[in-house]
């Protein structure tokens, strides 16, 4: 058995970790860090989890991150493989989804107030009336760095959601999406590998970003964020090196609005992108393909209490 199928990652994540000179020193840290099963306090962290954040690729193999609201509870787990959900994601039909049951997933479950964050990756295994479920495949944590801290209520209006959700795709972006991206602290990433296949380390993976405002800038079509140093597994990275299709979601957690951005990622490896971004070990530029605005659309917000501290001393645009 080779090397590659040995270990966690799949194959563009370890040329990204060897291109870095640390593909040995993140093989032995990382040993069993990604479980096939979630611990019981990743299984109860979730039950206590008003919202969460989960890749599913659209009809043209796009994976999107969405968010998923609810009361405390929303999120079950009735045994270490399985999460179940009441309630089905809110932009099936605003974003073309595949939600489909057998369809990868990838679920980002975190905590502003606390700054806690855990991930899974599996498969669509249920879909009801009013509900669905996920296997899980991979299961592990992530650390606090680069999480703005906030502390979020619901504010949920039906009205003006349905308002949000009847808004169509469009293939620019316009201005009060630009104007809402150039100020964000926070937003979520989902990426793919290019194939899916029963290897429970292809999927999709769903991420956290987090900088001062105005750390992602847009011109024209073209979006460009910091890659800040991470834990060195590169499944963002990797995933794009895999395949270039990404999607983007920037919550407004003050105003309720969002801006979702699909489009084609690449990152820039050399050092001058990244010249006077203090910070940045490298730059990802997408070219925008989709997008679009939806006011009030979040059904919590909660103003911005602690900037993470570990973005002291990093730049902006």
């Amino acid at each position: 058995m080779s090397k590659i199928n040995q270990s966690q990652f799949h194959s563009a994540e370890i040329s990204v970790q060897e291109r870095l000179g640390i593909s040995e020193l993140v093989a032995q840290y990382s040993e069993g860090f990604i479980r096939a099963e979630m611990p019981e306090q990743h299984r109860r962290f979730y039950s206590e989890l008003p919202f969460v954040v989960m890749g599913i690729t659209d009809h043209k193999g796009y994976p999107w991150p969405i968010p998923l609201f609810g009361e405390a509870g929303f999120i079950q787990s009735p045994n270490e493989t399985t999460l179940q959900f009441t309630g089905l994601p809110c932009l099936i039909k605003t974003l073309a989804l595949e939600f489909i049951t057998g369809q990868k997933i990838g679920m980002l479950g975190i905590q502003l107030s606390t700054r806690r964050r855990n991930r899974v990756n599996g498969v669509i295994q249920t879909i009801g009336d009013e509900s669905f479920s996920i296997q899980v495949e991979q299961s592990f944590g992530n650390c606090p760095k680069y999480i703005q801290k906030r502390v979020l209520t619901r504010v949920v209006s039906s009205q003006s959601l349905q308002h949000s959700l009847d808004k169509k795709l469009t293939t620019d972006i316009d201005a009060n999406a630009i104007a809402l991206i150039e100020i964000a602290d926070t937003f979520f990433i989902a990426s793919r590998t290019k194939y899916f296949d029963k290897d429970k380390r292809s999927g999709i993976d769903t991420s956290h970003r987090g900088g001062k405002p105005g750390f992602v800038k847009v011109e024209n079509n073209k979006l460009k964020f910091p890659d800040f140093r991470g834990n060195g597994f590169f499944n963002t990275l990797g995933n794009i090196e895999s395949d270039s299709r990404i999607g983007l979601f920037f919550p407004d957690f003050s105003t309720g609005n969002a801006v979702f951005v699909a489009g084609k990622a690449r990152v820039l490896w050399d050092k001058e992108a990244i010249e006077g971004f203090n910070g940045a070990e490298r730059i990802v530029e997408i070219n925008i393909e989709r997008s679009v605005y939806l006011s009030s659309f979040m059904a919590m917000t909660g103003e911005l209490q602690e900037i993470s501290p570990v973005l002291q001393g990093t730049s902006i645009w």
